[in-house]
């Protein structure tokens, strides 16, 4: 998972190299914290929050099938 956030990331932003994924585990689901550098943050949420929306959906989507919880939160 942690892979398919940092590949989805990568895509949108102006600087890739900035991009950060980690990784917390808890007792039920995976929170994966997505860092980015500042000035790609409007990139990354996007309008009303739909690129932000997308990118969770499609998490989610891949984390079914492996039977797990993932959430993915943006963190400036």
């Amino acid at each position: 998972m942690r892979e398919l956030v940092e590949f989805l990331a990568k895509s949108l932003v102006d600087n890739p190299d900035q991009v950060q994924v980690k990784e917390v585990e808890g007792d039920r689901s995976i929170v994966l914290e997505l860092t980015v550098a500042s000035e790609d943050m409007g990139k990354v949420i996007g309008k009303q929050g739909r690129i932000a929306k997308a990118i969770r959906t499609v998490v989610k989507a891949a984390a079914t099938r492996e039977g797990k919880k993932v959430v993915v939160e943006i963190i400036q």
